[in-house]
């Protein structure tokens, strides 16, 4: 306890009158800064008070924003949440206007005029920060200015909104024991019941809808749940996305930019929408020939079933289907089963071995803090520390499990940037991992599938880019990189999943922890490991090119475009009478034109692991190194210099290929 408030002295957990109030304050106290850097008089202008003093409030600011943001994430009580929400737009909204500052930019400009040589870390600090303000619409004559203004705080507004609704969604659907056929029981024994307790209750929570999709023997169950799920919160939150994509598109011409997306591209490292639709099209039509044998097999499967039931064969491999499909193909030709195998996969057994496998890799100490302050009896507190100078690192918490109001997805929060304060002191950094894993049930502890390990690894990842910062400034920490090099890292970090040394140290059953995943278990599960990669990709160049599509227009019909796409590249049937555009969280959290980065990044991803693969999975030599220049930097150094210098070379897509399949192993 005495370790977390050394440290974590500004995350606090609020009542909702002291969040609407933290963020007043730190509204009134950013404004101070910023009027007292805009009163600066000709020559007064230095480095410490007018670049500097924006970046240590900007340290400040975000440090405590974050107890006004996260509560509408993860607290248990919905006035929290809604206080959260609404203290989160006014900060928001104040970001907005700060960084449309005419004076406080022409205070900047007026500090660059003094031509100080300058540090490139420095540097870099101050054209960012003019960066930020001319791509606000600083330079624009005052009234479009104020245009684009009002323009940025509608959109944020209504983004804000459409996270809200689908935090706060409740669909769910009743289902008898009979039409759950299919469904193991630990997992039944997890729903809620009706109120006439005849029928179990199934949500939208990733833990239900999922493997009831997989599952689900009865096809009318899973259509009726898919459609509940690709109608989720379509009527509040279709409008909200059509309004933000005229907005945007608005926003984009004024700023003198043919359409959002190139604004956005502009500063990612993809650089143009050519370069990204050349990245997806070439992609795709790599993948189709693989998609369509694919989708031959799976139909032949649901030809085989409907005619064993004696049911009639539509021909078409729906929406509802996929997922079902694809799980029988891994059970009948690769005897692949995630009951089975997700026996070996307790979570606690799960989290021992990775945090000591991060640990490993990247040189560090976990402890965990007993009795913690946290927001949730179920959250769990570590300190890190450096294992070899044992020099205290920072915080990351755990949040596992679903709940009523939580965040219903896997993230990562990064709660507070590292930095160097004014006084010359560190900030330590301090994240939390949010996830919905099942709940452990009445005889049996949590158990993951394989994926839910992945994703362990994948969001853990992103905790460990924020832990590892050892920027100056809060504004290069952790994260803050071009978001289309972002995943890569956590990327690359979810290869470890596939090895067969580190499954075996994953894995122990839950009724005797001694026993690790079998050979033969584990061996089917690397070799099943790329079924379908044709399909499941083309998945993702969907949602890619979907996403570049609606912002590179000035309006679209979301619902319509939806259709015709998902159809055409990912060779999969969409639900008539559906939009999933309303539920595409991506859309309205900061990955607008920017999806495609899921992809794009795993080029990057899958070339640095093949340092591991050729000097050892487990090689503090190259951990050291990765932590040290791709993870320590941040933002402080533009990505595609870290990535040549832990590669020693350019990237290549030729790690990519291998690793979806696409070309035979190369020798190491």
């Amino acid at each position: 306890m005495e370790d977390q408030k050394k440290y974590l002295n500004e995350l606090r957990f609020l009542t909702p009158e002291e969040i609407a109030a933290l963020a007043e304050k730190i509204i009134a106290e950013s404004t101070k800064v910023q009027d007292a850097v805009a009163a600066l008089q000709d020559g007064e202008h230095t480095f410490a008070n007018t670049v500097k003093a924006l970046a240590n409030d900007e340290l400040i600011s975000d440090t405590l924003a974050a107890n006004c943001y996260f509560p509408s994430y993860v607290s248990t009580d919905k006035a929290t949440r809604d206080a959260s929400t609404e203290a989160n737009k006014k900060i928001e909204a104040f970001g907005i206007e700060s960084n449309m500052r005419e004076d406080v930019y022409q205070s900047l400009l007026k500090y660059k005029a003094k031509g100080e040589q300058l540090g490139p870390v420095d540097q870099r600090l101050l054209d960012k920060q003019l960066e930020t303000f001319e791509r606000n619409g600083l330079g624009l004559p005052k009234e479009e200015r104020e245009k684009l203004k009002a323009l940025k705080k509608r959109m944020s507004e209504l983004c804000i909104q459409f996270q809200q609704n689908i935090n706060e969604d409740k669909t769910s659907r009743e289902f008898t024991k009979e039409e759950l056929a299919g469904m193991p029981d630990d997992f039944i024994e997890n729903l809620g019941k009706s109120e006439d307790g005849q029928k179990y209750v199934v949500t939208l929570k990733y833990p239900e809808v999922f493997p009831l999709l997989q599952k689900a023997i009865n096809e009318e169950t899973r259509k009726t749940m898919e459609f509940a799920d690709s109608t989720q919160c379509m009527k509040e939150n279709a409008p909200i996305l059509e309004e933000v994509i005229k907005l945007r598109h608005q926003a984009a011409q004024l700023l003198g930019f043919p359409t959002h997306a190139d604004y956005v591209l502009k500063i990612r490292m993809a650089k143009s929408v050519q370069n990204v639709l050349e990245f997806e099209n070439g992609l795709k039509d790599k993948l189709i020939p693989f998609g369509l044998k694919e989708k031959e097999k799976l139909l032949q499967l649901k030809a085989e079933e409907k005619k064993g039931l004696g049911h009639s064969f539509d021909g078409e491999i729906n929406a509802w289907d996929f997922r079902y499909y694809h799980r029988l193909l891994l059970e009948k030709e690769y005897e692949v089963n995630d009951d089975e195998i997700k026996e070996y996969f307790p979570i606690e057994v799960v989290t021992k071995a990775l945090l000591e496998i991060y640990q490993e890799i990247l040189g560090f100490r976990f402890e965990e803090v007993e009795k913690p302050y946290v927001w949730h009896e179920d959250v769990q507190l570590f300190s890190v520390y450096d294992k070899d100078s044992n020099d205290f690192i920072g915080h990351f918490y755990l949040d596992l499990y679903p709940r009523d109001g939580k965040y219903t997805h896997a993230a990562a929060f990064p709660l507070q940037p590292t930095g160097v304060k004014s006084d010359g002191s560190r900030q330590h950094p301090a994240a939390a991992m949010v996830a919905n894993f099942s709940k452990p049930g009445k005889d049996r502890p949590s158990l993951l599938k394989h994926d839910e390990v992945v994703t362990y690894f994948h969001e853990f990842g992103h905790i460990m880019h924020n832990i590892c910062s050892t920027v100056t400034y809060s504004r290069f920490a952790g994260t803050s990189v071009e978001r289309d090099f972002v995943e890569a890292p956590s990327q690359m970090l979810e290869n470890w999943c596939w090895e067969k040394d580190i499954l075996y140290r994953l894995s122990g059953h839950y009724k005797d922890n001694s026993k690790h995943l079998p050979d033969n278990l584990l061996s089917k599960m690397v070799a099943a490991k790329n079924v379908n990669t044709g399909l499941l990709n083309l998945r993702q160049i969907f949602f890619g090119l979907y996403d570049q599509t609606i912002h590179s227009q000035p309006e679209t019909d979301t619902a319509a475009l939806w259709h015709k796409l998902k159809t055409e590249v990912s060779l999969v049937g969409s639900t008539p009478g559906t939009n999933p555009s309303a539920s595409f969280g991506h859309l309205a959290g900061g990955y607008d034109a920017q999806y495609y980065g899921y992809l794009y990044s795993e080029v990057f991803s899958a070339d640095m692991f093949s340092r591991f693969k050729k000097e050892g999975i487990l090689s503090p030599k190259v951990g050291k190194e990765y932590r040290d220049i791709i993870l320590s930097r941040g933002g402080s150094v533009d990505s595609i210099t870290s990535l040549v210098e832990f590669l020693g070379r350019e990237p290549t897509q030729e790690a990519f290929l291998e690793h979806l399949g696409l070309t035979e192993p190369t020798s190491a």
